[in-house]
């Protein structure tokens, strides 16, 4: 038996990978892992409010972990608040780590280089498989998300708060992956089979905002070692009153 700890983005590629782990008789998942800014207390990258993401591990009915980390911590302490919680995870006989990652090598080795160091070993359900056939067989289990975050160097504004389905896989460019895996896009996943009740939402307002990016941030796949600005909107969730 693999005893685990899944790492919860709240978006589809982890409730997908998450769907696959339940069914393997082999795993054992022990907590779901979080990170979340410490100011703002949403979801790293996503922007989603803790309230929903507690929501969400509620309705899968497994522990959730939260960390909270700086704004835009570096890697450096990223990646020393990270290992004190993992240090804490192999005292607990835990020895996997699942991820939700596609097809980003580089960030899959960073991974994996970081659990070796624990020691632990990394899991990743949905690698290499095309971007196309996951986001069918998303929607073909039935789940459903809401995109709550896109990068304006690939989609305008109007997508946010959009949920996936045919439509909006017909109305993506097509230099953009259908499963947002080059950070195009996030998402959060509402409905599905791994949830007892389904989430019931209201969308908020649209923001803004602009990230002077470095790739020593760990959410930013690039290796140019150079600054760059980042726009994205987001469209805020809220709990449905």
């Amino acid at each position: 038996m693999k005893k685990a700890i899944f790492n919860w983005s709240g978006g589809k590629d982890s409730a997908l990978s998450l769907y696959h782990c339940l069914n393997d008789r082999d795993i054992r998942i022990k907590y779901l892992l979080t990170t979340l800014s410490g100011q703002y207390k949403r979801i790293s990258m996503h922007g989603v409010r803790k309230e929903l993401l507690q929501l969400q591990a509620k309705n899968i009915g497994i522990e959730l972990k939260e960390i909270y980390l700086p704004e835009l911590a570096s890697l450096e302490i990223y990646d020393e608040i990270m290992k004190k919680a993992f240090d804490g995870f192999k005292e607990e006989g835990i020895g996997y780590s699942i991820f939700g990652d596609i097809f980003l090598e580089d960030l899959r080795k960073y991974r994996e280089d970081r659990l070796t160091a624990i020691p632990m070993k990394g899991l990743f359900p949905l690698w290499k498989r095309p971007s196309t056939e996951i986001i069918k067989e998303f929607i073909g289990l039935g789940f459903k998300t809401v995109i709550v975050c896109v990068d304006n160097k690939y989609l305008d504004k109007s997508f946010a708060g959009r949920v996936i389905d045919e439509d909006f896989l017909n109305d993506l460019p097509k230099n953009v992956d259908p499963c947002g895996e080059n950070g195009e896009f996030h998402t959060f996943v509402f409905d599905g089979p791994i949830f007892k009740n389904k989430i019931d939402y209201e969308l908020g307002e649209v923001v803004h905002r602009e990230y002077k990016i470095e790739s020593e941030n760990i959410d930013d796949p690039d290796n140019d070692k150079k600054k760059h600005d980042t726009l994205f909107w987001y469209r805020d969730i809220l709990v449905k009153s």
